[in-house]
């Protein structure tokens, strides 16, 4: 069963920096697309960062320039390493994947980052 893992994530001050984690584990043949979302409390779920199928990286505008999303050689794992943190990053982030072609992303149980002031 094909499933995505998060880690990482915790309390950190303002200004400080997290490294996210996902690995995706199980049966896998095709990874076409690997990124992260966030939800804070009373807002919808949005795109922080993610690899398209052709390798680029989109980010949201927000994080831009703070943010930067990677992989390594450890097999479909994607990073988020999240500097120059601030109050309203304070979310629960979540991993998604396009696998198998499949035509529903997969989604990570997410991981609550905080940031205090």
């Amino acid at each position: 069963q094909v499933q995505l893992v998060e880690s990482g994530g915790g309390l950190v001050q303002v200004g400080g920096s997290l490294r996210l984690s996902c690995a995706a584990s199980g049966r896998i043949f095709s990874l076409t697309y690997m990124g992260w979302y966030r939800q804070a409390p009373g807002k919808q779920r949005e795109l922080v960062a993610a690899f398209t199928s052709s390798s680029t990286t989109n980010y949201a505008d927000s994080v831009r320039g703070r943010f930067t999303i990677s992989r390594d050689n450890t097999p479909n794992t994607v990073y988020l390493q999240m500097n120059s943190l601030k109050p309203e990053d304070t979310a629960v982030y979540y991993c998604n994947a396009q696998i198998n072609r499949q035509p529903t992303p997969y989604w990570g149980q997410g991981t609550q980052v905080t940031v205090s002031s």
